[in-house]
């Protein structure tokens, strides 16, 4: 990823704004979402009723202009370049899948959005003397706004003191409290403003995972999965991908619980305790978190 300053945006790797061939003269669609409301006519009365209301897609507007006077052809390398950001087959032909748009304003750290370029429309009349109006649409279905940086945690499945050994005693051996699995409370920070969705990734050897966020007490269970060593399955939250798969890629949705919701689980701003229980005769399972801080403005 291109490095940004002041007044930068980088569509999939290509940077217009300041300091570049392209000027960007204003840009829309960065505040307030809009919203899909669920208002109804109140019968046989004045007013309406107020339904819940709910972020539609994020439109960004951009009205740039490439300036490269005297080199015509350099203005349609600028175009060429955009269009093929927009272009790539992994995201244009893949359900749920977008390009990235990054955003640098003054005092204000990067944030990114995801979605699609829906619109790229350059002027070519005053191209013969370099100069050719842009007007970009890039549409996040996701409205909210993300860090730059990726957070990583690791938690791993901890000995538990004061436990012991479940009778009968037989092979394979399990270190547990009583009849549960061994535990191990582990911290998560979101330092935005808004939910972050994580991706979870459960490596083996282990068995009957439960994964807890301890504040809600929301819980992601998969009570008949049993992972060898070195496998693992990964649980992806963030809103248009939603999946549980192995490591070949394969679908592993089959093995979390009717009651696991994908869809609530997310980390609110600040700390969260999370815990994961499993079977481990090793030792050696881990879980790792790995999200972006989420925002609800820049």
């Amino acid at each position: 990823m291109p490095e940004l300053t002041d007044w930068q945006y980088d569509f999939g790797g290509v940077t217009i704004g300041a300091g570049t061939n392209v000027n960007v003269i204003e840009t829309a669609g960065l505040g307030r979402p809009p919203v899909r409301d669920n208002d109804v006519d109140q019968p046989s009365m004045d007013g309406q009723w107020a339904g819940p209301d709910y972020w539609a897609g994020r439109q960004v507007q951009i009205d740039a202009a490439i300036k490269i006077p005297g080199q015509p052809d350099a203005c349609h390398d600028v175009v060429a370049a955009l269009q093929a950001a927009s272009d790539g087959t992994a995201v244009r032909l893949v359900g749920g899948q977008g390009m990235t748009l990054r955003i640098k304003r003054p005092g204000r750290p990067v944030r990114r959005l995801t979605g699609r370029m829906r619109k790229l429309d350059p002027e070519y009349k005053d191209v013969i003397h370099g100069y050719v109006p842009l007007d970009i649409e890039f549409v996040a279905h996701d409205p909210t706004f993300y860090a730059d940086t990726v957070t990583t945690t690791e938690i791993p499945l901890g000995w538990l003191t004061g436990g012991g050994f479940a009778a009968p005693v037989v092979a394979p051996i399990y270190v547990q409290d009583g009849t549960v699995a061994a535990y191990r409370p582990g911290w998560v920070t979101n330092q935005g403003t808004a939910d972050a969705w994580p991706v979870i990734r459960v490596t083996g050897p282990c068995a009957n995972v439960s994964i807890i966020h301890v504040p809600t007490g929301r819980i992601l269970a998969l009570p008949t999965l049993n992972l060898a060593a070195g496998r693992w399955v990964q649980i992806d939250t963030r809103p248009g991908y939603r999946t549980v798969t192995w490591d070949n890629g394969g679908n592993a949705s089959s093995y979390l619980s009717p009651s696991s919701r994908i869809d609530m689980f997310s980390l609110p701003p600040g700390q969260s305790e999370m815990r994961w229980t499993a079977f481990d005769n090793t030792a050696s399972a881990r879980m790792r978190l790995t999200w972006r801080d989420a925002y609800i403005a820049l």
